[in-house]
């Protein structure tokens, strides 16, 4: 196939050799299968700003540090290269947490590498060598989903441990091998310490995934293992092998008004957010 402008630079400089066909395209970002060497890969080029359709971007990036003084600085004003530098930080989220997550031994695809806003990284396949399906293309035994329910448990709980929440998990962004499922788009992974909206976001995160394996696996319903997660989280006792007992209470003091203000704080952020890039814009014109 003819290879997309984005992509063109990699194939001049031989970082790939072929871009096979597109796999997907998301919110965020575009996908390609591509060869490099003898081996396939992804390529995901993300999405400029103004064309991504990723919301509440602002709610996510709260708490992630800029070392570079002058990078922040122009951040904070939006200027043009301000914004060249919030895509780029954007863009090298994914790649900081894929290597992050790695090594607490959370499933994620392997990165290669970010260049001009184009992540290459591994393609993830089924037994047969084809590309993985994802979760939400997967029925299951009633075993298996619990099975799994349990593995992407420990993955979040991992996650947390190594400081980082998804923040948008759901069964469209896993991948399931023949050895289980893998997290895969996280340029939006929040840093659990400095961030207000983690605990709701990974309350949210376990919400979802488990309600979709309630649906092979009634029983799972009715958990509270991401309250457990960030109570021993918070009490600074949690660690990658810490066993969920799937029987924690939370507090009935602690009313879960945490999401709701989520929704309000994200919907003032976003329109603060629009409305500063069209201030930018017009000083730019």
């Amino acid at each position: 196939m003819k290879a997309p402008k984005r992509l063109q630079p990699l194939l001049e400089d031989g970082l790939i050799d072929e871009v096979i066909h597109p796999l997907m395209s998301g919110k965020e970002a575009d996908v390609f299968v591509v060869r490099c060497g003898g081996v396939l890969r992804c390529a995901k080029v993300y999405k400029e700003a103004r064309s991504r359709s990723f919301k509440k971007a602002a709610q996510y990036t709260e708490g992630r540090k800029v070392r570079n003084s002058r990078r922040a600085r122009a951040m904070e004003k939006g200027s043009r290269f301000g914004r060249q530098q919030q895509e780029e930080t954007w863009h090298n989220a994914e790649v900081d947490a894929l290597y992050r997550l790695a090594r607490a031994d959370v499933r994620v695809p392997e990165p290669f590498g970010c260049t001009d806003g184009v992540l290459i990284m591994e393609l993830v396949t089924d037994e047969a060598g084809d590309v993985a399906p994802r979760l939400s293309e997967v029925t299951m035994s009633a075993e298996q989903a619990r099975e799994d329910h349990a593995m992407m448990m420990q993955y979040v709980m991992r996650m947390l441990c190594a400081g980082l929440i998804h923040g948008d998990l759901s069964e469209f962004n896993i991948l399931v091998d023949e050895d289980g499922p893998v997290i895969i788009d996280l340029p939006q992974a929040v840093d659990a310490a400095s961030n207000n909206n983690a605990q709701a976001m990974l309350k949210r995160d376990v919400k979802t995934v488990t309600d979709y394996y309630a649906l092979f696996a009634p029983d799972l319903s009715g958990r509270y293992d991401a309250e457990e997660m960030w109570s021993v989280f918070e009490d600074g006792d949690l660690h990658p092998d810490y066993a969920l007992t799937g029987s924690f209470v939370p507090d009935a003091a602690d009313a879960d008004v945490d999401a709701v203000m989520l929704e309000i704080k994200a919907a003032l952020e976003e329109e603060e957010e629009r409305l500063e890039r069209l201030r930018a814009d017009e000083q730019d014109e």
